[in-house]
């Protein structure tokens, strides 16, 4: 574990407030084909296929950024790598302004999607200022930062009406490089890299970085990463579509519903990692699970019609859910996300301290493609089953795999610690002895059995 010896709460403070404010800035960067990709597809008289592949450009290179982004900001700094980071996307959004061919368009959605790979390189920067029992809290506030997607969403719809979309980027471009240059100008090198420079060590092979990727247990990571990420993602972008063909609403009012969903799971994250320096993010990422089953669940079911030979005749009644109470489902699954988003990088900086970049990056590169592969799969669900529902049932399937998946690793990790526990097979929950055999009569302790070892037991 790095030293922290010489750091005041200010230099934290500094560092968690620029780095959330950063990633901020960055999410809404990566965001902003929401709002502009309309006029980009009228003006370029894209197919929806073309549409589709230039909006997804920037999840896509945004994900897989992140292991590179994440082993560099290992190697040289966060300080050196932000700053960096942000410069090259502002000028992929500027880029933008002065494209009329769609292959050049795709071009600058590449660059711009490296706004997405912000996040590893903010957990790689801000873990190094905290210790292990206040990184889940500081992550949890830093990843908060999600909400630039509603900046984008309440601002750009003003400024393209103002400036165009054109001028829209260019403001995006703009803020984007003055807080790159702010944060070099007043973020500090963190305490890892300071310790280097004076012991003149130099940067990390990129080798010993990617040596922990080897470990099931970083693929294990991912895989919950996948779906509370990437499954957040998806289902922000299906939801306004669910509500208009499941229920028949208006396309305003399904994104206000789908907001509600979306909301919780950006600004909760800050207290998912409270309850995992608190509590443990094992525990937390228990509790996320099991309640996404249990949501995923209800809302995996099918309005059904049901018909019953009754004594009388048939008796047919219909199950199905009711729109107020489907949306406050999708809440509480938006709430316990968040939880699992920020629980999933408290385990990181705690079993891999030395190597938050490689497998930070590797965790929200697979969880930023549950992003770009989730919606394609809901579609061919859909498309397959013409089951409104069914992608409810392929969360609800990565859920109950990544469960059983962690806990019996668990158990595993339990048994190679106590051993005796292995060979324990009658108590699900081992007290420390059987309990005492009632008193007789006369006062005396009858020698009994014990329903544990079947040896004899003085009373």
């Amino acid at each position: 574990m790095h030293t922290l010896d010489g750091v005041t709460r200010t230099d934290q403070g500094r560092a968690l407030g620029l780095s959330t404010f950063a990633f901020t800035a960055c999410f809404a960067v990566w965001t902003i084909f929401s709002i502009i990709g309309v006029k980009i597809k009228g003006e370029l008289g894209l197919t929806d296929t073309q549409f589709g592949l230039l909006v997804a450009t920037p999840v896509l290179t945004g994900s897989i950024s992140r292991i590179f982004l994440g082993i560099w900001t290992e190697q040289f700094g966060g300080r050196i790598i932000f700053p960096l980071q942000m410069l090259i996307t502002a000028i992929a959004v500027w880029l933008l302004t002065s494209v009329h061919s769609y292959a050049v368009f795709l071009l600058a959605a590449l660059g711009l999607g490296l706004a997405g790979g912000s996040f590893i390189v903010g957990v790689a920067y801000v873990s190094h200022w905290f210790d292990k029992e206040h990184q889940g809290t500081a992550l949890g506030i830093f990843g908060a930062g999600n909400v630039g997607a509603a900046v984008t969403n309440f601002a750009a719809p003003f400024l393209v009406v103002a400036l165009g979309w054109q001028g829209t980027a260019k403001v995006y471009a703009i803020v984007l490089a003055i807080i790159a240059v702010l944060f070099f100008v007043f973020a500090k090198t963190d305490p890892i890299h300071q310790a280097r420079k004076r012991s003149g060590e130099g940067p990390v092979s990129t080798s010993a970085q990617l040596a922990p990727l080897k470990n099931m247990q970083v693929w294990r990571f991912s895989i919950y990463y996948f779906f509370v990420f990437g499954g957040f993602v998806a289902l922000a972008s299906f939801l306004p579509r669910y509500y208009v063909g499941a229920y028949g609403l208006e396309l305003t009012m399904a994104g206000v519903f789908a907001g509600l969903y979306s909301l919780p799971g950006s600004v909760f994250r800050a207290l998912g990692g409270w309850m995992s320096d608190k509590w443990g993010a094992r525990a937390v990422m228990y509790l996320t699970f099991i309640v996404s089953l249990i949501c995923l669940f209800f809302l995996s079911y099918p309005t059904t019609a049901y018909t019953i030979s009754g004594i009388h005749g048939p008796i047919a009644f219909e199950f199905g859910m009711s729109l107020p109470v489907f949306v406050a489902i999708t809440v509480v699954l938006g709430f316990v996300m968040s939880l699992g988003k920020a629980a999933v990088y408290k385990h990181i900086p705690v079993y891999y301290p030395h190597h938050v970049g490689a497998v930070g990056g590797l965790v929200g590169m697979i969880g930023g493609l549950g992003g770009f592969f989730l919606p394609v799969a809901f579609g061919m669900l859909l498309d397959a089953t013409g089951v409104w529902t069914a992608p409810f049932m392929l969360l609800f399937a990565i859920v109950a795999i990544s469960t059983v998946w962690m806990h019996v690793v668990i158990r595993k990790m339990e048994h190679r610690r106590h051993p005796a526990l292995a060979d324990e097979i009658y108590l699900s929950d081992l007290p420390d002895r059987p309990l005492d055999a009632p008193v007789s009569p006369t006062g005396s302790n009858p020698v009994s059995t014990s329903t544990a070892t079947g040896r004899p037991t003085a009373r």
